[in-house]
């Protein structure tokens, strides 16, 4: 593996209540989504940090939509609870719980609207990551919520271009957690987090998982790489080349995974609790990333180019 040594790491925000979902707009500010504090902050190039929405629950993830509006994954609401130091998501109490959404947000006038809590007959649970396909159409994922003697499995959903519909692609995921596509958009990848396993999805079309052999509990895709000791996988980006880049947790790292499986490097950022990154700047060659357990946002400089984002970057 590779040593990045030097990754020239600046700190551009801090005091913010578990950070997540950052999104790094043309306008060189960074939208990140504060779990906590239950709300959507952009944090300008001179650390000036403005509220642009107040989100009831818990808003997980973050993307820019085909509309120019911030889409949302609120995950209900967590409990909170002192934890080596900092404070950290627990089970919710169920007056702290709301139910799981997908929302949108105008950035303009900072409106919230809820486009979905429920696929079918199924409420969602506790939606986390999310990201954009060429079409239009929104892949997220559910962690679910874990409770003091239970928790839910996860799944991964799709919404079809123009919020029309919700459609349940991937259901078991021991929970499913950072969400994203390979560059050709053939490919989508789910990371488990307490297992820190990543799996690959081929799919069939927009939108749509190829059925795969069924081994065990049902799976539709296939792991591709699976990190030993006490390690958990986070939120992800993805690379121009293809390369998967998960937040790490425990080892407080950015794991960086070829498409075949292969760990590339790890890129320690100084907090166990590293929950997500996101590329912009010249060439998408800065990292964004959220320091949670340091109520931190970062930038690093990153030696390959990140995946341009639809809607944002192009």
């Amino acid at each position: 593996m590779s040593d990045m040594s030097t990754p020239n790491i600046r700190v551009l925000a801090t005091d913010l209540a578990f950070p997540e979902g950052p999104v790094a707009l043309p306008d060189g500010s960074v939208i990140v989504v504060e779990i906590r504090a239950q709300q959507l902050t952009r944090i300008w190039p001179d650390g000036r940090k403005e509220v642009v929405a107040k989100i009831p629950g818990g808003p997980n993830g973050a993307a820019l939509g085909p509309d120019g509006k911030m889409y949302i994954c609120n995950n209900g609401g967590f409990g909170w609870a002192p934890s080596r130091g900092t404070i950290m998501p627990g089970a919710p109490a169920p007056h702290e719980y709301i139910g799981g959404s997908i929302q949108r947000v105008d950035l303009e006038s900072g409106k919230v609207e809820t486009l979905f809590d429920k696929c079918g007959e199924h409420p969602l649970k506790g939606p986390n990551d999310l990201v954009f396909d060429r079409q239009g159409g929104l892949w997220f994922s559910d962690l679910g919520k874990r409770r003091a003697r239970d928790m839910d499995v996860g799944a991964a959903y799709y919404m079809k271009p123009g919020a029309t519909e919700l459609t349940e692609q991937v259901f078991g995921v021991l929970p499913a957690n950072g969400i994203g596509l390979s560059p050709d958009e053939k490919t989508m990848y789910i990371a488990e987090t307490p297992t820190a396993r990543l799996w690959a999805y081929d799919l069939t079309a927009p939108g749509e998982v190829k059925p795969a052999d069924v081994i065990y509990r049902g799976e539709r895709g296939r792991p591709i790489a699976g990190l030993g000791g006490y390690q958990m996988f986070d939120s992800m980006g993805v690379e121009a080349s293809g390369n998967i880049c998960v937040a790490t947790l425990v080892s407080g790292c950015i794991s960086v995974i070829a498409p075949d499986g292969k760990l590339v490097e790890q890129v320690p950022t100084g907090d166990r609790v590293t929950t997500n990154i996101a590329f912009g700047g010249p060439e998408l060659k800065t990292a964004y990333i959220t320091l949670s357990g340091k109520g931190e946002l970062i930038a690093m400089d990153w030696p390959r180019g990140g995946l341009p984002l639809n809607f944002l970057n192009k």
